[in-house]
């Protein structure tokens, strides 16, 4: 299905000239300004997080002979989806802030919002499934008697596995929001109602 709107990139408003040109109020500005500021919050909080599971994770060796995260798989997989959506974030940070400060997308604009809202969608899942992974492999070392000969161990992987989880729901609130953005874009061929 084909937009009523042609392509455009960011701010550019040219209209055929059988559409009357679209009026924008200053007001709208300012919504479109503070949602694009909202979404920007919750990808610095996403990366934040993210970020910090990876280092939580990765600086939990304590000597020769206690457990390394790199001996489980499951924790060498929280290490790398917490690092990938570290690595997404800090990415799509960028391009919020190119938006709100040119007011421009990166990408042409419906490039851009779906390409914000699939990738989205796909590393909420990959933290989750990482996250769970986890809880799921720190439960068993606490059954076993790992955590007893090494309790900071499972302290910290606890900690890092809870710190994924809570990067997964501010990705899951940015993700709300450029859902909000595709929805509005399908409705009115804009990425946000003005």
């Amino acid at each position: 299905m084909r937009s009523p709107q042609p392509l455009r990139n960011g701010g550019d408003n040219s209209c055929s000239p059988s559409q009357p040109p679209r009026f924008h109020s200053t007001v709208a500005e300012h919504k479109l300004r503070r949602f694009n500021l909202l979404i920007l919050v919750f990808r610095l909080t996403c990366f934040s997080f993210s970020l910090a599971a990876s280092v939580f994770m990765l600086t939990n060796t304590r000597g020769a002979d206690s457990p390394h995260w790199y001996h489980y798989d499951t924790f060498r997989f929280v290490v790398a989806a917490n690092a990938i959506v570290a690595v997404y974030s800090m990415f799509e940070m960028g391009a919020s802030v190119w938006e709100i400060s040119r007011g421009a997308t990166v990408f042409p604009e419906v490039v851009q919002i779906w390409f914000d809202f699939g990738h989205d969608q796909v590393f909420a899942y990959l933290v989750l499934s990482a996250s769970a992974a986890g809880t799921s492999m720190s439960r068993t070392l606490k059954e076993m008697d790992t955590c007893r000969a090494s309790n900071a161990f499972c302290v910290q992987t606890e900690i890092a596995v809870a710190l994924g989880y809570v990067a997964f729901v501010f990705l899951g609130f940015t993700s709300l929001l450029t859902g909000f953005r595709v929805v509005c874009f399908i409705i009115n061929g804009s990425r946000f109602h003005l």
